[in-house]
């Protein structure tokens, strides 16, 4: 007998448990964000000079060490004298310069010049001691190696967009009709980019562009515009393989559209962005929408 009221009672236990479960809301999931080391590290263009009057001068085993990263101790050439103290925050960053010089597209090099100078971000310090005229700061974020001679900058918080759900992408999406540019250039020059790669495009705060942004990436049939040897009107004709009974130019056939990118940096005439969908390969001269 009393072990049927205890099966009675764990079923009916049981029974409320589940009736329970099933009148809890799920959470709504929540919206991915841009990554901390993402929006810190990605760099960035700028037509305005970055001021270089701090830099980094030394660090602990200078004898031998040429390099800092996360963790060490370097050297800043200021202190009391310009008001440092303990505890200020600064992001550490180095103009930057293609080591190839090899253009991949025909504008590349006019557009990038246009757009300022490329940025490298390399990490943040944290000043842990001042002196007279200098101070001492530790690395307390890295993207890559610090070195002598890199710029110091007040630190500031970058803001961190959330992502759209990409299952929204539309393969086939009408133009815009917001400002077109280019993607430029990519982070340490790279040429070509997939998902979750920084790239540099020619649009922004004068363009209207701000932090959170969407680009719709996409490119035309029949560019010729990489200087890489190219088969002209390859669009519609090519010996040996076919051709259309008429000719076609770039802009008569359908645009095709490749993926999209959200802005996590912006300047007068530049944006970085990272791109967030892509069904295949970008490369540099890619064209870009705002959406």
């Amino acid at each position: 007998m009393r072990a049927r009221i205890a099966v009675l009672s764990l079923s009916v236990f049981l029974g409320a448990a589940a009736s329970s479960a099933q009148n809890v809301t799920p959470a709504a999931p929540a919206i991915p964000q841009v990554d901390y080391s993402t929006v810190n590290c990605s760099g960035f263009v700028s037509d305005q000079r970055v001021p270089d009057e701090m830099r980094l001068v030394s660090g602990e085993q200078s004898n031998y060490k040429i390099t800092f990263t996360r963790g060490d101790y370097v050297h800043i050439n200021r202190g009391q004298d310009k008001g440092v103290r303990v505890g200020d925050r600064f992001a550490v960053v180095r103009p930057d310069k293609d080591p190839t010089d090899v253009p991949w597209f025909k504008w590349q090099v006019k557009l990038l010049k246009a757009m300022g100078t490329p940025y490298m971000d390399l990490g943040q310090v944290r000043v842990v001691n001042v002196q007279p005229k200098v101070s001492v700061a530790q690395v307390t974020f890295s993207c890559g190696f610090m070195q002598r001679g890199d710029i110091l900058e007040p630190y500031e918080d970058r803001p961190a967009p959330p992502y759209k759900d990409p299952a929204a992408f539309d393969h086939f999406a009408p133009i815009s009709g917001k400002p077109v540019a280019m993607l430029v250039a990519g982070k340490d020059y790279g040429q070509v980019y997939g998902k979750l790669s920084p790239v540099y495009v020619n649009l922004g705060t004068n363009q209207g562009v701000k932090v959170g942004d969407y680009f719709r990436i996409f490119r035309y049939q029949g560019s010729m515009s990489e200087t890489v040897p190219q088969v002209k009107d390859y669009q519609y004709a090519l010996y040996g393989f076919g051709s259309a009974p008429s000719r076609y130019s770039w802009n008569d056939l359908p645009r095709e559209v490749l993926g999209e990118g959200i802005v996590i940096n912006v300047s007068r005439n530049s944006s970085t962005m990272i791109v967030t969908f892509s069904h295949l390969e970008l490369y540099a001269g890619d064209y870009v929408e705002i959406e």
